[in-house]
């Protein structure tokens, strides 16, 4: 298996998972919009999608949203986004898109990297703990939803 990070040409195969992510949390498949939105993230160089690939298939994808930290004076992540088909779920595909990330963010000076989990994913939680992350201690996390 390879993790790299993905490009434009990778944008037709990409999005039927990015649309297996979104029906999975509950959203409207919107295959061509996500095609457009993959395609405008990477073009702007908007997000940075790791993907794994074995044998020409896309079994799971890592997105990131870079940022910025004023009071480090140096970049941060925010994971939003990490999926790998039912199929290879369990195969430690998810576990090792992250750990690329880590490794990616840290060539590229990223001082840390924010990810939000479901209060009620243990799932995700055990994954994330086993990978170093840990529960912010410091800082509460809000929401604003807009229309």
């Amino acid at each position: 298996m390879r993790i790299f990070q993905a490009t434009l040409e990778h944008v037709a195969a990409l999005t039927p998972l990015f649309v297996a992510y979104r029906e999975f949390h509950g959203a409207m498949p919107a295959t061509a919009l996500s095609k457009e939105f993959l395609q405008q993230r990477i073009e702007k160089q908007e997000s940075v999608i790791f993907v794994a690939v074995q044998d020409e298939q896309l079994l799971g994808f890592c997105q990131v949203y870079p940022s910025f930290s004023s009071l480090s004076l140096r970049p941060v992540w925010i994971l939003n986004d990490i999926f790998v088909k039912e199929e290879h779920r369990g195969k430690q595909i998810a576990e090792k898109l992250i750990r690329h990330t880590l490794e990616q963010a840290a060539a590229s000076d990223v001082v840390r990297i924010r990810v939000s989990i479901s209060q009620y994913n243990e799932v995700a939680q055990r994954l994330f703990e086993s990978t170093g992350f840990a529960e912010d201690p410091v800082f509460r996390n809000y929401i604003q939803t807009m229309a």
